[in-house]
């Protein structure tokens, strides 16, 4: 009687990774040990063996509990309860049996089909065969079973291995990507909308650490309206851990674009400053780029010709995971993620401050530099800069 639990964890796009899959299989099992201590499950153990991670933990705990906190770790592709058995088909077979009786019984299975993998090739029978004999043990174990290779109830899966093999019938999605801390660390301009907190959250699937930057024009806008901002990046700090949150009032800018610059340019005067801003933080942070959750024409100041004139105010490189998705696709990944309901809180946002009734959309770069000649950019920038406020963000 086995006594404790086990999950089979695939690592998914590191598997790809050539002479640097044990670096990447490294980081995600320990990504993996330490969402489990924060979620309550520290008691696990997890261990890599032979391209997989395989998770321990007592038999009185839920599988589902432990699978949901490990699939939220960027990296992991799919999870499987799994039961152990010694590599001889008499303990394969008895073990695939106990597995099938219980599906029976939870389920009301009648038809199944197995499948076997010998990763340990060193076994003197196929896998085709393994699967022909688990499929004729399970056949005398479970007589109310029938085999059905196109449409069965269950996949029985054998993954034999040269010490133990592993019998399982569930794959649990997670969400793929790459391990946190594999791909350096960006900026991300954090909005109360819809769009950013899914740019935030897209990056960190492919490794990147973030920090973020958020605008307010208070007392244009209120104390609330901020509290939601921290309220979704607690939601993205769920999947990507801590990350500072730095605030910036960004009305003593708007009021001076306001005064001198022409009322259908503000907002692309305004975006520029953001940019600049956020590049001076990020280079104090040591963040490589900026990220931002920009969609191609989705309103006047993400426009071609809008961002072209935006991002010329910069060095770093700017990503933009949202760029070509439609709209819906956004707000279907928001509601996944759990960001859905509170971006679409109907409080105000510091980019509808002072918005122009006719903004331009296509920006000449020239005379937006003509109209900056106006401003103090600099001392603008830096006063901006000196005044931020950092928010500790905490993760679970």
């Amino acid at each position: 009687m086995n006594e404790e639990k086990i999950l089979i964890v695939r690592c998914g796009e590191v598997a790809l990774k050539g002479m640097n899959k044990p670096y990447f299989e490294r980081i995600l099992a320990e990504r993996i040990k330490k969402r489990l201590a924060m979620s309550g499950f520290g008691s696990s153990q997890v261990k890599r063996h032979e391209g997989l991670i395989f998770v321990r933990f007592p038999k009185d705990w839920e599988y589902e509990d432990v699978a949901k906190e490990i699939s939220k770790v960027f990296g992991v592709a799919s999870i499987s309860p799994a039961v152990e058995a010694e590599s001889n088909l008499d303990a394969i077979g008895e073990e695939a049996v106990k597995l099938m009786l219980e599906l029976i019984e939870k389920r009301g299975i009648t038809t199944f089909k197995a499948e076997a993998k010998r990763a340990d090739k060193s076994f003197p029978i196929t896998s085709p065969e393994i699967a022909k004999i688990m499929g004729a043990k399970v056949l005398k174990g479970c007589k109310v079973l029938k085999v059905d290779v196109h449409h069965p109830d269950v996949l029985l899966h054998v993954d034999l291995r040269h010490d133990k093999s592993y019998i399982y019938t569930d794959k649990l999605p997670g969400f793929g990507g790459l391990p946190l801390g594999t791909n350096g660390k960006g900026m991300v301009l954090l909005s109360g909308g819809i769009d950013s907190p899914v740019a935030a959250w897209m990056m960190a699937k492919r490794g990147m650490i973030i920090e973020a930057v958020h605008f307010h024009s208070y007392p244009y806008t209120s104390q609330r309206a901020q509290e939601k901002v921290e309220e979704l990046a607690s939601i993205v700090a769920s999947y990507t851990g801590d990350f500072k949150l730095h605030v910036i009032n960004i009305l003593p800018i708007q009021e001076e674009i306001v005064k001198n610059c022409p009322e259908a340019e503000t907002t692309i005067h305004v975006r520029r400053f953001m940019m600049r801003i956020a590049e001076r933080i990020a280079e104090k942070t040591r963040s490589m780029m900026l990220i931002t959750g920009e969609n191609l024409g989705q309103v006047a100041s993400q426009t071609a010709e809008a961002l072209v004139v935006t991002d010329s105010v910069v060095k770093m490189p700017v990503m933009r995971p949202l760029i070509a998705m439609d709209k819906v696709d956004i707000m279907e990944k928001a509601q996944e993620i759990g960001t859905f309901e509170t971006s679409i809180e109907p409080y105000e946002d510091c980019c509808t401050v002072f918005l122009p009734k006719h903004p331009t959309t296509k920006p000449k770069l020239d005379r937006i530099i003509e109209s900056e000649s106006k401003l103090d950019v600099e001392a603008l920038v830096e006063a901006a800069v000196a005044s931020e406020n950092i928010i500790e963000i905490k993760g679970l």
